[in-house]
């Protein structure tokens, strides 16, 4: 969802970065199955199911515990806690269940053909059981949530009116799809750098232009592609592992041995509010994000400070947009509580 930034920064730069290259067009629609089509109904009931911590085996942990409103979908940790956690969502959590890699964060993944650093999963759908699987993160069977679900008449409403055509709406496919459904309305797509390219010259200051022009030739768009800013390619991440944790990426699913090591490259859309960096959360800072991917990769160069800055102005200022963000509810179906957000210190 939560979301790490792996900036691909490839090539030497010109001394001359030049002019910015033309508009290469606005979002395409969301990509919507045809066995589970967008409708009201749905997003309404995947808005309260995301919010629920009836889905996790505490009753204390929801999908918005790692990926709230205000960490930019993701948690602002390095790593995710899961059940058994104390404090509220964001960067003082703490508990027994921490999950191996960082949460990316949800802007977007509407657009994603995988999902996951590793590319597990293939649609939202597939996306939204693994948590719930997961011992470390909600730790429940989701048949298991969807009697739960049935037996709260209000959800049960909410089921028949999101499934009208089926008889026994309350099930954990259809769980699901709605949680996948709610999520497809997580768009970040009018950014000041869209309306810059739309012909407002104004939508960007000098900084952030210099950073866009550095950004493109750099070649960064090379994996961080415009309009995403990110790409279906797995790259390797040069980021020290933690220890004690296994992770070997990409290879964990297809078996290459080139793959091993090898992460999704993930959004940069919102990437000023979903720190920390890379898969394992290992750098704080998008500056030094920046800083650390430029070098090393093949004919990549040290940056000045003022060139980090300048691309990261373009990174903060020109790719920010949560015109989307989704209202929290205040309460749930369930009676349960809502997880706090935490407090965050706009920067």
């Amino acid at each position: 969802m939560r979301g790490v930034v792996a900036l691909a920064l490839v090539a030497a730069c010109a001394s001359d970065p030049g002019p910015v290259t033309p508009p290469r067009g606005r979002f395409p629609a969301v990509p919507t199955p045809v066995a589970n089509p967008t409708t009201a109904a749905k997003v309404e009931l995947g808005r309260l199911l995301f919010h629920d911590p009836l889905l996790s085996r505490d009753r204390r942990v929801a999908c918005a515990t790692c990926h709230g409103q205000i960490w930019g979908l993701s948690d602002g940790l390095a790593r995710s806690v899961g059940v058994d956690g104390i404090g509220p969502a964001g960067t003082g959590r703490h508990g027994p269940n921490v999950t191996r890699r960082n949460a990316s964060t949800l802007w977007n993944a509407a657009y994603r053909a995988t999902l996951f650093w590793d590319g597990r999963a293939d649609s939202l759908e597939a996306q939204a059981l693994a948590p719930l699987r997961d011992p470390a993160e909600m730790g429940r069977d989701p048949d298991e949530v969807a009697r739960d679900l049935a037996a709260i008449p209000a959800y049960v409403s909410l089921f028949r009116a999101a499934f009208a055509n089926e008889a026994a709406p309350v099930t954990s496919a259809n769980m699901v799809r709605a949680i996948a459904a709610f999520e497809r309305t997580l768009v970040s797509d009018y950014a000041p750098y869209d309306r810059y390219v739309d012909g407002d010259t104004g939508a960007l200051d000098a900084r952030a232009t210099r950073g866009l022009r550095l950004f493109e030739a750099l070649r960064c768009g090379q994996c961080h592609t415009a309009p995403m800013f990110e790409s279906e390619r797995y790259e390797t991440s040069f980021v020290e592992a933690v220890s004690g944790v296994t992770d070997e990426g990409r290879y964990e699913v297809t078996g290459d041995p080139a793959d091993r090591g090898r992460y999704r490259v993930p959004t940069l859309r919102n990437a000023g509010e979903t720190f920390p960096y890379f898969h394992n959360g290992a750098v704080r800072e998008l500056g030094d994000a920046v800083a650390l991917e430029a070098a090393p990769r093949p004919g990549g160069r040290a940056l000045t400070p003022a060139e980090r800055d300048d691309v990261v102005a373009f990174l903060r200022a020109g790719l920010t947009d949560m015109h989307a963000q989704p209202e929290r509810p205040d309460v749930v179906p369930s009676g349960l509580m809502v997880p706090a957000d935490g407090y965050r210190i706009p920067r």
